[in-house]
Order: structure tokens, then C-alpha cells, then sequence
């Protein structure tokens, strides 16, 4: 096994913070950038503390809609991870939380088109993404793929081996389906565009832990509905998507995460069962 280097865009999150913890769990560099650097250790963990691994990365500040800030981080990694994006808009989280009305809230949220970033993000010598909505608005499109796409582009331009893209599994009957259509497209447009790429694409359902308390009963729901799907052959999930797709606990899908990477092997889609698969051989693996 090989010592690597790698750069997790996003590491400070709930999945990205546990893929930099696997990571260094193999004596890997592990770079994390994102706008606040380290984490809030008490919004992804059990405590405030920092874990001990947490002293074997690298927590940089960087805007991933302004590759200039990064650009430099990437030199010289084997693997970059795309480990950010959005579940909810602001319009949705404004109708949750009664700052906007439901009518016009969700009549936005689910609209069939919004704008991405006003710069290509394919463009040649772009100084950066720009939200192309008049408000400023931090969209799908704009986060879930053209950052995903742009950060890929930068990537490659660096020369790196592999890229990571934590898509998801499907979308969901509450969420708009721009979420998952969004996802489709960076998956698609890296995969055509960036050929010199290993491109790795992590779908995985719903994540929880233990110390996310309020991801239990969600995850618990999805497994029943997962069991339920398998005893009809799978018919619900064209209407229910990720919803009856099976829950994953964050840290095993970290663990494939870094498997894949490891692996030259694993490129393309990395759907639930090969996640769990290549989890199992990270374990064994650090068993020996």
C-alpha cells in the first residue's frame, strides 16, 4: 500500500471530514480546504474537541467557486475529492424555517430550470465561478455541478491521477429534481470532458452516524423502506428514489472512498453495493 497524497475539497463536513480521518488512518497527506478551514468539530462529531487524527491534515482556507484560492493545493496530489455541495436551496430552507411564504418559496425551490455560475465552467483562464442567479442565489447547478466540474478541470490541468465526485444515489420525492439531475450532469460532463481523469463517482443514500442523533430514525425509516423495495422487486424506486435506496453509515462510505482511490481499478459509477464492498476490503485490509 502505497503512501498517498490527497486533497479533499470539503473536509471539514460530515462525509469529507471522515474521509480525510480514513485517509490518515493509511499514513496518507491529506489536504482539506473550504472556506473555515478546520472544522466545527461539534457539528460533525460527538464532541467539540478535536480528534487526535484531526493534527495529521492540513486545514487550508480556500472559496472552491474561485480556483485561484485552491489552485495551488492540488499540486502534486494523487487524488482530489469533491466532498461539498447542497441538499436544500434557500428557498426551501426559507419556507422550513417561515422566512418565505410556502406558495412562493417552493414554487421556486421546485422550478424546472435555475442558473448555474456566469462563467463557463469549462472556460479557459476563468477567474472563478459566479452565481448567475440576480440574487446571488447559491444554486444547484452552480454547487452540486459546476463547482464539481470546475475543481475537476483544475484537476487534470495539475495533472492528477483521480478525481472523486460524492454524487448520490437518486433524488428523493421531497427534494427538488434538479438535485439529482445536477449531480448527473457534473458525472457526465467530467467524465466526456476530462478523459485523462480517473473519475470516481461515490453514490451513495442517506449518510448517518450516532453522533448526528436526528440521522437514526431518518436512516432507520430508509432501511424498512429499502426492505420493503427489495420484496417487490424493486419497483418503488422509480418512485421513491433515494428514499428506499439502503442508508450507509458516513463512516463506511469514507472507508470506500479512500478504498477507491486506492484501488486503479474503480472508476466510473460506485453505486451502494460496491461501496459497501470496497468498504469491506479497506477493513479487512486494516486488519492485516
Amino acid at each position: 500500500m502505497s503512501k498517498k497524497r490527497i486533497v479533499v475539497c470539503g473536509g471539514n463536513g460530515f462525509l469529507g471530514s471522515r474521509i480525510c480521518k480514513s485517509a490518515t488512518a493509511r499514513g496518507w497527506s491529506v489536504t482539506s480546504f473550504s472556506r473555515s478551514g478546520e472544522p466545527q468539530w461539534s457539528s460533525i462529531t460527538a464532541s467539540p474537541t478535536p480528534p487526535s487524527w484531526s493534527t495529521s491534515v492540513t486545514w487550508e482556507k480556500a472559496d472552491m467557486l474561485k480556483p485561484v484560492t485552491y489552485r495551488a493545493l492540488l499540486a502534486d496530489a494523487d487524488a482530489v475529492v469533491h466532498s461539498t455541495g447542497i441538499l436544500l436551496e434557500a428557498d426551501y430552507k426559507g419556507v422550513l424555517t417561515g422566512r418565505e411564504s410556502v406558495w412562493g418559496g417552493l414554487s421556486r425551490a421546485f422550478s424546472e430550470t435555475k442558473k448555474g455560475s456566469r462563467v463557463d465552467p469549462m472556460g479557459e483562464g476563468a477567474g472563478g465561478l459566479e452565481p448567475g442567479e440576480r440574487d446571488g442565489q447559491l444554486t444547484y447547478e452552480l454547487m452540486n455541478r459546476d463547482s464539481a466540474i470546475t475543481l475537476a478541470q483544475e484537476a487534470s490541468g495539475q495533472n492528477v491521477p483521480s478525481f472523486v465526485y460524492i454524487s448520490a444515489a437518486a433524488g428523493a420525492p421531497m427534494l427538488p429534481k434538479r438535485y439529482i439531475t445536477t449531480k448527473r450532469d457534473a458525472e457526465s460532463t467530467i467524465a466526456s470532458s476530462l478523459p485523462k481523469l480517473r473519475s470516481i463517482f461515490i453514490r451513495p443514500g442517506f449518510l448517518y452516524d450516532s453522533s448526528r442523533s436526528f440521522t437514526l430514525p431518518i436512516a432507520f425509516a430508509g432501511a424498512a423502506g429499502n426492505m420493503v423495495n427489495s420484496m417487490v422487486g424493486g419497483r418503488l424506486t422509480a418512485l421513491a428514489g433515494a428514499a428506499v435506496e439502503k442508508p450507509l453509515k458516513a463512516d463506511l462510505v469514507a472507508e470506500a472512498v479512500v478504498e477507491a482511490i486506492e484501488d486503479e481499478g474503480v472508476k466510473g459509477v460506485v453505486g451502494t453495493q460496491r461501496i459497501e464492498d470496497l468498504a469491506n476490503v479497506s477493513w479487512r485490509r486494516g486488519m492485516l
